[in-house]
């Protein structure tokens, strides 16, 4: 079937286009075309066509967290709700848990892959070797250093998973583990993490390529003491943002990017309540409460986000003051980066799948493309 997209800006994956059409042939990205060199558009549209969101840190959706009870069929409905909400693909997240719960999340995360799930790009595995003294949302019974039993089982699931993420602390692990990890083609990311600044630089020498949810649970930059923030801002690691405007200020934001032109990109850190309108529930046997677009629990402690990825494209353009270009970037090309999957996500070309959303024009998520067209996010 082919289609011909007219009326829109097109976001290609660096550039707004204007005055241009997008010709989709049999769910493929056939062409990108002036709409002087363009046949008569089959369909026209207002807004703006991008590339679908990656979200590399969501840790549940559609009512559904993921942990020690995630099977098969949890991760392809927490799959099928974000790509609901606009994401061509997604890292499903387990927060610091068992042993045991951790080896039943990689199995189904292997059985996901094995499946070809639509949207599972792999797993998250945020924790459990992590810094008790910035836990965060994270049980502090179930924060321990990393082992070598735990090591292999990591290093097992990097080899056995398309993508596999681990968030440590480099107080919780050696460099001679986090070497081991990358080794195996796991993503090392630094987060939750007191480290001071030459221990987090030790850490990316090692093999460490990445930060999770950059400003929060790391030691914070001092003049003199430049920690963990300081490591990243100053180096070349990737970086997850939380831009809800609670997590990180605004000015933190726009001082973070002004120091990485490159190499920062948005996540979620969503719960269950993606895609929902529920408004309470449970982590790890404490109740997690949804107000006033925050998720805590009852001491207040921020406990993930409520947070879509266009909304997190709109605080940086509206209050940040990033220009739209690379605001979607973020959400886009930036996070298939990091993660090493730019030949398949991020960009419109010739040849691509058409993972397409429809954002209007204060680029709020209105249309998910599908075979008959474009369908309604999911509110929530």
């Amino acid at each position: 079937m082919r289609h011909i997209l007219a009326g829109a800006r097109i976001f290609d994956g660096a550039q707004l286009l204007d005055d241009h059409v997008l010709v989709l042939e049999d769910e493929l990205v056939a062409a990108i075309l002036p709409v002087s060199q363009a046949a008569e558009p089959t369909m026209i549209v207002d807004g703006v066509i991008a590339p679908g969101f990656l979200d590399l840190q969501v840790n549940g959706g559609g009512g559904l967290m993921v942990d020690g009870h995630s099977d098969l069929a949890a991760l392809r409905v927490i799959c099928e709700t974000h790509r609901r909400l606009g994401c061509a693909g997604v890292l499903p997240t387990l927060i610091t848990d068992t042993p045991q719960a951790t080896a039943r999340v990689i199995a189904a995360g292997v059985e996901a892959a094995g499946a070809a799930v639509p949207g599972f790009l792999g797993l998250h595995l945020e924790g459990p070797h992590l810094d008790p003294r910035r836990k965060g949302a994270h049980d502090p019974a179930l924060v321990r250093p990393m082992g070598a039993e735990d090591l292999a089982r990591l290093c097992e699931a990097a080899r056995a998973l398309p993508v596999l993420m681990v968030t440590l602390a480099p107080e919780s692990a050696s460099p001679q583990q986090i070497a081991a990890l990358a080794g195996a083609g796991a993503i090392v990311s630094l987060g939750h993490s007191d480290c001071d600044f030459e221990t987090a630089r030790a850490a990316y020498a090692a093999g460490a390529r990445c930060a999770t949810h950059l400003f929060n649970a790391m030691s914070q930059m001092g003049h003199r003491s430049p920690g963990m923030v300081g490591a990243v801002l100053a180096g070349d690691a990737f970086a997850g943002l939380i831009a809800d405007a609670i997590h990180v200020h605004p000015a933190a934001m726009k001082a973070a990017l002004a120091a990485r032109p490159h190499g920062i990109f948005l996540v979620s850190d969503c719960m269950a309540f993606a895609g929902t309108d529920l408004t309470q529930m449970t982590l790890n046997g404490r109740p997690v409460l949804r107000r006033d677009a925050r998720l805590t629990l009852p001491d207040g402690t921020l406990a993930g986000a409520d947070l879509r990825l266009d909304q997190a494209i709109a605080t940086l353009i509206g209050q940040v003051g990033i220009a739209p270009e690379r605001a979607l970037a973020m959400a886009m090309s930036e996070p298939a980066r990091a993660v090493g999957l730019s030949d398949r996500f991020g960009l419109l070309a010739p040849g691509r799948a058409a993972e397409l959303i429809l954002l209007d024009h204060d680029f709020a998520l209105r249309g998910v493309w599908t075979r008959d067209g474009w369908a309604p996010p999911l509110p929530g």
